[in-house]
């Protein structure tokens, strides 16, 4: 084996690295969304937590930061990656997405709902899906 192929599978493992890296990222975009809930959807709950929004974009801008800065790149050893790199957790991170709100649908279908006359305060009666998936 000769110097140039270590070196370019060096460069290689460089970007692939990289490129998993930024796919984690994209897959904690859904865990996020779908950890601000564990009832409502999220439809129905809104993404109005500034802190939050700030957080999902400061943690995009800094792995773009680390995947393309020239001072990360020798520091992290990471490579700039091409922008299609960055799409194949998406399917991922849709899956992700798609189960938790079907969960949380079902969650509030099959669980009854009753309100207190007296205090107005709600009581869930559980049903099979919350009472052995429920956290």
């Amino acid at each position: 084996m000769n110097v140039i192929s270590r070196m370019m599978q060096k460069e290689a493992l460089a970007h692939a690295q990289c490129a998993g890296f930024i796919c984690i990222i994209v897959v904690q975009w859904a865990d996020l969304m779908i950890c601000k809930t564990r009832w409502l959807s999220i439809t129905q709950q809104g993404m109005a937590n500034t802190n939050m929004n700030f957080g999902l974009f400061f943690e995009t801008w800094l792995s773009a930061v680390l995947a393309y800065s020239a001072f990360a790149q020798t520091a992290f050893k990471t490579r700039p990656i091409r922008f299609v790199h960055w799409f194949p957790a998406m399917p991922f991170s849709i899956f992700i997405f798609v189960y938790d709100e079907t969960r949380k649908f079902l969650l509030r279908t099959t669980s009854e709902v009753s309100v207190d006359a007296k205090t107005g305060r709600a009581i869930r009666n559980p049903g099979w899906l919350e009472y052995n998936t429920y956290y």
